[in-house]
């Protein structure tokens, strides 16, 4: 699957559950109702937070954010509201959870499925709000390193 090239974001959760995770299993579900869905390993903290949040937001990230890509990554950065420090960022108006200044595109999202397979789960949420942020080139990932999408 490495050789498999994806887009990357950053999965969200807000208010109590504030959390990020960079993720790279995501995709469109549905354009009617909108739809989107994210892979997240049992395992993970964004696996129960958002579990208990129910809402979520995706931010889809631009070819000069890998270090905030890395960043929500690193398994031993600190979690909690700590994470988000020097990362600039606006609660979204339906689910509370963080959207990324600089990110290409975002979207709020309200969780209606999650199905347990192996060792993750799908989570599908339906979009309640999306929007385009700023111009430019996305941030891929593939053979293990982060690269940059021609538009």
């Amino acid at each position: 699957m490495s050789r498999f090239a994806t887009g990357v974001t950053v999965i969200t959760v807000g208010r109590e559950h504030l959390h990020a995770m960079t993720a790279n299993a995501f995709s469109s579900v549905s354009l009617d109702p909108p739809s989107v869905l994210c892979s997240v390993g049992h395992g993970a903290v964004m696996h129960q937070a958002l579990t208990s949040a129910g809402r979520f937001a995706v931010n889809i990230l631009g070819a000069e954010q890998e270090d905030v890509a890395r960043h929500f990554a690193d398994k031993n950065r600190t979690l909690g509201a700590a994470q988000f420090d020097g990362v600039a960022w606006r609660p979204g108006e339906h689910t509370g959870a963080p959207l990324l200044a600089g990110s290409l595109a975002w979207m709020e999202c309200e969780l209606t499925a999650a199905h347990s397979f192996g060792d993750h789960t799908i989570f599908i949420g339906t979009v309640l709000e999306a929007a385009r942020d700023v111009e430019g080139h996305g941030l891929l990932f593939v053979n293990g390193r982060f690269g940059r999408a021609a538009a």
